[in-house]
């Protein structure tokens, strides 16, 4: 039957190496997820119309053999009547009735065959589908942690050894440079303040010089 189609054709195991080989393997076994769960709807209405058939058959072969027993015991109470006739319809009918149920009795068998065949089937679906299931955690699982490696693995590919020497190599040289700059303005600033001081400085003794030469001035006239 074509609802049992990818049960035939696709084993557990092939499905695992295309989800293995898959650029995305949970989208890959979410979509044979739904797949499978469709089968497996298509497949339990089959069983069920099945199932429904073989009882029919069943039903029809349990009535022809209440029949058969009816009759025979009808064609032994008209015997014992002595009433030949109708003794003789009794057989007559029962034989018929056993023709019937001889061919209800093949149906019944034919039909419950089936069925049981089809019950196994669905009961595989369903196991591997129970197993898809559970597959597919482990896959969530191994596809994340994989991403998650491969993202760590990007990230740092750009930080080799040499990389990283040559950074701190630049960021060493730009800090010399820094604290150079810092020194020449230091220096600047001291000269530029001793500057100031040493001109104060002048001016403050040519005061001490004028009055002092005054005062020498004013003695040497007496």
């Amino acid at each position: 039957m074509s609802i049992f189609k990818r049960l035939r054709d696709l084993t557990m195991s092939n499905i695992y190496a295309l989800i293995e080989k898959a650029e995305d393997p949970i989208k890959m076994t979410d979509q044979y997820l739904r797949d499978m769960q469709e089968d497996l709807e298509d497949a339990e209405k089959a069983v069920a119309a099945q199932i429904a058939i073989e009882k029919k058959f069943k039903a029809l072969y349990e009535e022809q053999e209440a029949l058969v027993q009816k009759r025979e015991e009808q064609a032994h109470i008209a015997a014992q009547a002595q009433n030949i006739d109708l003794a003789r319809r009794a057989l007559e009918e029962k034989k018929a009735a056993e023709a019937k149920m001889a061919e209800y009795k093949a149906a019944y068998d034919q039909n419950k065959a089936a069925a049981d065949n089809l019950r196994g089937k669905l009961d595989e679906m369903r196991k591997q589908l129970t197993e898809m299931k559970n597959k597919r955690e482990t896959l969530v699982a191994r596809y994340n942690a994989a991403k998650a490696q491969n993202e760590i693995n990007k990230a740092m590919s750009g930080l080799g050894s040499d990389t990283a020497s040559a950074g701190l190599k630049r960021m060493e040289e730009k800090m010399m440079q820094m604290e150079a700059q810092a020194e020449a303005s230091n220096e600047m600033a001291s000269k530029n303040s001793n500057l100031d001081d040493e001109i104060a400085k002048l001016g403050s003794n040519k005061e001490v010089d004028d009055e002092l030469a005054a005062l020498m001035k004013k003695y040497e006239q007496n």
